[in-house]
């Protein structure tokens, strides 16, 4: 499963986010079911930054989701946000080799 969420943030608070993320991205990348884990930015819209992460089954995520991790890093993140996260988890359904 491939989740992708979307963030905006204060265009002043992106180095605290960009912080705070390096600080977690080796403990969420480590957390059991998940597999993979990226950080992008938008070429053109600098303060929006996506995850983009696989996780080995939606139960996996939903156990980040509930973990104290999760609490800890997305508390902190809300604080940074000058609009609504928006969401999406998807099945990969072609491989490119």
């Amino acid at each position: 499963m491939i989740r992708i969420v979307k963030m905006t943030f204060e265009p002043e608070l992106v180095k605290d986010f960009e912080k705070l993320f390096d600080l977690n991205k080796h403990k969420i990348r480590g957390f059991e079911g998940c597999t993979h884990l990226e950080l992008l930015q938008d070429k053109n819209t600098p303060n929006i930054f996506f995850t983009y992460s696989f996780w080995n089954h939606p139960d996996n995520l939903e156990a980040y989701r509930q973990s104290e991790l999760f609490n800890t890093v997305w508390t902190a993140t809300k604080k940074l946000f000058c609009a609504k996260p928006e969401a999406w988890s998807a099945d990969q359904k072609i491989i490119l080799e």
